[in-house]
């Protein structure tokens, strides 16, 4: 049974007729499936996501109302349509390279490099290769 839901909470956006990720299993269009870790243990992150085949898949490790912790997976081709939030998400690369395009600026981050996203601007993600991340929010200082 434990195994039935975990594998319920892993979220998979695979692409719609449009070509582009389908977005229907967000909970509000940020979010995705919490999966809880154990406390006062340490992780390998890089392992608590993988690869699925023509999607991207997402794990919220952290939720809590002042921000959370995403961990994400794209295999290579994959990429999530322009958007922007109301909060500054701070974007680690744990493995592979990803193309991040924020205001119209192009970034190639590699394993370990990361970058703020500040809120109110437009970004999205580019998979040329297989590439995981975590995005940390941090809502506390904002208003909803």
């Amino acid at each position: 049974m434990q195994n039935f839901k975990k594998i319920q909470r892993i979220q998979i956006m695979k692409k719609n007729k449009n070509n582009l990720p389908d977005l229907t299993n967000h909970t509000d269009g940020i979010d995705a499936p919490l999966i809880e870790l154990e406390k006062l243990k340490v992780h390998i992150i890089v392992e608590i996501i993988e690869y699925v085949p023509n999607a991207v898949v997402s794990k919220t490790i952290i939720k809590k109302t002042t921000g959370n912790i995403t961990v994400t997976s794209f295999d290579s081709g994959e990429e999530l349509a322009e958007k922007t939030t109301p909060f500054d998400t701070y974007i680690q690369i744990i493995d592979g390279v990803a193309e991040v395009v924020i205001e119209e600026k192009k970034y190639l981050l590699t394993l370990g490099e990361g970058i703020v996203i500040p809120a109110h601007t437009s970004h999205c993600f580019h998979a040329n290769e297989q590439f995981k991340m975590i995005a940390t929010v941090i809502k506390s200082g904002y208003e909803e």
